[in-house]
């Protein structure tokens, strides 16, 4: 059995989930910025991630891809996660009233469509499917030292 596959699995997760806490961490970072470069206020951005696969056949991927084929399949196995974009939340901004707002018209702001509770649970399972990735690869690590000490 090839145990290196799992580390590229554990690996991608690492990397995948890495980058959803830097959106989150600018999320929050930018929770109160009425005026961005683009004109408006910030909106919230979410990571989008797909499976990823490896394939010996075109076949195969073109089974998996239309729903045909399933984990296991002969040609068709796991390899990880793959981020496929960075997009932006399309739910509409908060109104405050704040006529003291340079940005405000009407005495009303526009303001992010951050929600801070929101944020930090994303925050905390984004750290705990990190964790769990960090912990699989630690595993798989170990049993690939202890096979390598059965040799001596």
């Amino acid at each position: 059995m090839n145990w290196m596959p799992s580390l590229g699995i554990s690996a991608s997760g690492l990397t995948a989930q890495r980058l959803r806490m830097d959106v989150i961490a600018n999320n929050i970072a930018n929770a109160q910025t009425t005026r961005t470069p683009e004109g408006g206020p910030y909106r919230r951005e979410m990571v989008v991630l797909q499976p990823q696969y490896e394939s010996t056949s075109f076949q195969s991927v073109l089974d998996q891809v239309s729903g045909g084929g399933s984990f296991g399949q002969a040609g068709v196995e796991p390899a990880g996660v793959a981020v496929t974009g960075i997009v932006e939340d399309p739910s509409p901004f908060k109104v405050v009233y704040d006529p003291t707002n340079p940005d405000a018209v009407n005495g009303y702001v526009q303001m992010p469509n951050v929600d801070i509770s929101t944020e930090m649970v994303d925050m905390i399972s984004a750290s705990r499917a990190y964790e769990a990735n960090v912990t699989a690869f630690d595993a798989g690590k170990q049993m690939a030292m202890d096979a390598l000490s059965l040799g001596k």
